[in-house]
């Protein structure tokens, strides 16, 4: 039985329209972020410390305890939920960073119970900033992380805002920039956070990626405090300008717990950081 071509044409134009749709979505849409073996985690889930563990390790060896010179300290994220405020200043705990944002796409949602919370139990606080560079620009983020929750009063009490800059949990470990770009990125966030707040903003980061995506620049250490992250007994070699750290993140212990931390200084000098935009800390 011969079936009349006439019966498929409507179909096949269907079907031409529908494969030419495909291929210019296809086209249209932008590259897939590079994933990592094993896949990545989600977006939103990083927090301070999850690219540094993954790419430098830990060496499972601590300092000893310098409570006299250093004052102990701890950076949370939505990973640890409620936190127990009180058992963490009993211990000794006298100041603590948490995750506000992420991109521009994510804000924590424990993020009034922690950084409220250690306010309240007499502890210094701050707010931090996990930086994608490869989503948007630095003063986009800067603003997203001004808007909910990273900015900064003057009480003596109240740290600057730390962006958080590290080996991308997400794919690249660059973000897909030079270092030239990653340089006016982190240029571009830290002007509009002055501008924003009037303090300069902490970085954060370890010395492995600052040397492999900025190309060890030093030209943002005579007005940002440095927060280096080294899991091991000493923080080793520190990226080029910084004389000394301000923060030392000495423990990663992953998403269950927070992430322990010393100021290089006392209590006092703590205070004095919080509190006065021209304060810097020495060894």
């Amino acid at each position: 039985m011969r079936i009349p071509i006439s019966r498929f044409r409507g179909r096949s134009r269907l079907c031409l329209t529908g494969v030419l749709t495909g291929l210019l979505l296809i086209l249209s849409s932008p590259p897939a972020v590079p994933r990592p073996a094993g896949g990545a985690p989600e977006r939103g889930s990083a927090y301070m410390g999850i690219g540094v563990l993954a790419h430098d390790g830990d060496t499972g060896t601590r300092p000893p305890d310098a409570r006299a010179s250093q004052t102990e300290g701890v950076d949370v994220s939505s990973h640890q939920g409620d936190v127990d405020w009180q058992t963490l200043w009993d211990s000794g705990t006298k100041w603590a960073y948490t995750k506000a944002t992420e991109g521009t796409y994510y804000t924590n949602p424990y993020f009034t119970q922690q950084y409220d919370g250690s306010y309240g139990i007499g502890m210094v606080r701050g707010a931090y900033h996990f930086a994608t560079p490869d989503t948007t620009g630095g003063a986009a983020q800067a603003d997203w992380f001004v808007d909910h929750g990273g900015g900064w009063s003057d009480d003596g009490r109240t740290l600057p805002g730390a962006l958080d800059i590290e080996w991308n949990p997400y794919g690249d470990d660059c973000y897909g920039k030079s270092q030239s770009g990653m340089v006016s990125w982190i240029r571009a966030f830290l002007d509009r956070y002055k501008e924003r707040t009037g303090r300069d903003a902490v970085i954060y980061t370890a010395t492995s990626w600052w040397t492999e995506c900025t190309g060890d620049y030093a030209g943002f250490a005579a007005d940002n405090p440095l927060w280096i992250a080294r899991y091991a007994s000493t923080a080793g070699v520190l990226p080029s300008g910084w004389t000394a750290y301000t923060m030392w993140q000495y423990t990663s212990n992953g998403p269950t717990v927070g992430d322990h931390d010393r100021f290089n200084g006392s209590q006092d000098g703590l205070r004095e950081f919080a509190g006065d935009p021209s304060a810097k800390v020495e060894e």
